[in-house]
């Protein structure tokens, strides 16, 4: 059976203006300067009976317990069910100094219900270095909630088992940079193109002066700085705020199969082509049909099989494409037939391997 693909259809049609122009600060990031990624495992103490009781939760009880003098006899489980076992991750932004405060995101490692009205015990989190950068501790807030009935019945309303601490870590140790060696700085295009790397130069050069920067490559413009400090901050300062005018995106349709839409890019077009569709759908019904025993003597019902086949063919529906169609033009065309996001997936497809669609098909 061929069913018909219930989705949404989404032509995004950009009307040709004028280009507006974006601050250098929106295209491009600096290199080296970016954020830094923590991690951590920790202990969530104070749930209500929703802790998780893992092996290596309780483990890590007992190894707190011996840090603060207090020794659990050996055989002795600790079945603290109001204690949890959690990674503790954070991001930690460029230039963050010691003493500084930042949020942090609370995950549970175990099968815990719940890590609401929690407080999480003291967690350094180290870098990919294996360094600490950070300290954990505080009061969890969590969005979700959960609810258990008698009879076994239980409701979620998002995840309980995740929580964060606004501000609840303090930055112990400053990442190094390299932000202010040497006489350049390089500027890393968000989305790389030549036009744009060419354009950012030649911005750059007519605003600080000619030879200021040169393009390295599609992706990176170098761009000469002061040593100083604070007169690097200050020349970023000016260099962000310079506005740009990027160059146009390359033609893209892009499809996604499970919700059934489609992004078509302004720039897109089809070459001279006619196209022909149409959908055949087969439905087949089984309707078992009991009769009763007396018909054919003593004994069970006898079960006898109905099926029924029922064959659909709707009229092909024709795209005629002229040379150069825009698409504007291939919004109406679609419109007047009136069809089916399904039946404009195949089509372009079909146009894709055909040659005709002048664009990048992406399928996600």
């Amino acid at each position: 059976m061929l069913n018909r693909i219930a989705a949404v259809l989404v032509l995004v049609a950009l009307v040709a203006g004028p280009v507006q122009a974006d601050r250098l600060k929106d295209l491009t990031s600096v290199k080296g300067v970016r954020d830094n990624q923590l991690v951590g495992y920790g202990l969530v103490v104070g749930l209500d009976g929703s802790g998780d009781g893992a092996p290596f939760t309780n483990q890590s009880l007992r190894n707190m317990m011996d840090q603060f003098g207090i020794t659990i006899p050996p055989g002795v489980d600790p079945g603290a069910d109001n204690v949890a076992a959690v990674m503790v991750t954070a991001d930690l932004q460029p230039f963050a100094s010691p003493g500084q405060e930042i949020d942090v995101t609370v995950s549970s490692v175990g099968d815990a219900d719940s890590l609401r009205g929690g407080t999480l015990l003291m967690t350094p989190l180290q870098g990919a270095d294996g360094q600490t950068y950070a300290m954990a501790q505080g009061s969890l807030v969590v969005g979700g909630f959960g609810a258990e009935g008698q009879d076994g019945s239980s409701i979620s309303v998002n995840v309980p088992s995740v929580g964060r601490i606004p501000q609840g870590a303090t930055v112990e140790r400053q990442v190094p940079t390299a932000f202010s060696e040497g006489d350049t700085i390089t500027l890393n295009l968000r989305n790389p193109d030549f036009t744009t790397a060419r354009r950012v130069v030649e911005a750059i050069n007519n605003k600080l002066g000619s030879e200021t920067a040169y393009a390295k490559d599609a992706s990176s413009v170098r761009v000469r700085a002061p040593r100083d400090a604070s007169q690097r901050v200050s020349f970023l300062s000016i260099l962000e705020n310079i506005e740009i005018t990027p160059a146009e995106e390359s033609a893209k349709v892009v499809i996604n199969s499970r919700t059934g839409t489609i992004v078509v890019g302004e720039n897109v077009k089809v070459s001279p082509a006619a196209v022909t569709h149409g959908n055949l759908s087969v439905t087949i019904t089984e309707n078992p049909e009991a009769v009763a025993p007396g018909l054919f003597g003593d004994g069970d019902p006898l079960v006898v099989p109905q099926t029924d086949v029922a064959i659909e063919q709707e009229e092909a529906r024709m795209f005629k494409f002229g040379p150069a169609v825009t698409l504007n033009e291939i919004v109406q065309s679609v419109n007047q037939v009136g069809a089916a996001p399904g039946d404009i997936m195949a089509v372009l497809e079909a146009l894709k391997q055909a040659g005709a669609l002048r664009a990048e098909l992406i399928v996600i």
